[in-house]
């Protein structure tokens, strides 16, 4: 079955640990979610790590016909200035767009939502959580919920979906999305939180069995060159 993204709320954030691959999900998500429909804009959030941002696949998101906004002074990535730009409401207060935001790793990189809180009410938003159950931090349920926590009380708003994203890049095979899928069923299980998407490399995917909780979301590795 074809995924339907437009079913998801028209703002959709994404948070995650460092290294558990919320970029390159992001950035796969604002991909699909313009071929299903026009008037996308993806935000380039993360002030915190200056590695493997959304906004250095800007040309190619911008020929997609994907809006994309990222810090004060552009998409140049050699200026690593912590600011967001103002351009970031526009596309969070127009009702007719839909919108993506990448967001730092930790509660820390959180903290630029809290401004934008206000837009987060319930139905009007979904914050998923990237879960990579390879990093030292979100190996176990506590870990995980712990993580979540602190990012839920920095932004004001609650998680509303997990998405299973255990990796070990292009190494990666079935043992290991079967692996983070159990911790992401017994995080959910915990937390009342659903799982709504299992994410690999379309080769993997083709593996799973259809019986698992989430949509099964194939990805391409658009943040890592062939030779990374």
């Amino acid at each position: 079955m074809a995924l339907d993204l437009m079913k998801d709320a028209r703002i959709r954030i994404f948070i995650g640990h460092y290294g558990s691959g919320k970029t390159e999900f992001a950035v796969n998500y604002a991909m699909k979610l313009s071929r299903q429909t026009e008037g996308v804009s993806i935000c380039d959030l993360d002030i915190v790590n200056p590695y493997f941002r959304s906004r250095e696949k800007a040309e190619m998101l911008e020929a997609n016909g994907i809006e994309v906004i990222s810090g004060a002074r552009g998409h140049n990535i050699n200026l690593d200035v912590p600011m967001v730009s103002a351009g970031v409401l526009a596309p969070i207060q127009n009702e007719q767009r839909q919108v993506v935001l990448d967001v730092g790793g930790d509660a820390v990189g959180a903290r630029v939502l809290a401004r934008f809180a206000a837009y987060f009410k319930p139905g009007a938003y979904d914050m998923f959580f990237v879960l990579n159950a390879n990093r030292k931090e979100t190996q176990d349920v506590q870990g995980v919920l712990s993580h979540i926590r602190k990012i839920e009380d920095t932004v004001g708003a609650k998680v509303t979906g997990l998405i299973n994203n255990t990796h070990l890049l292009r190494e990666t095979d079935i043992n290991e999305v079967l692996k983070g899928q159990q911790l992401a069923n017994d995080v959910s299980k915990a937390s009342g939180i659903p799982i709504r998407y299992i994410s690999a490399l379309e080769k993997v995917t083709r593996q799973l069995p259809n019986d698992l909780e989430g949509e099964i979301f194939p990805i391409e590795m658009y943040m890592r060159e062939a030779w990374m």
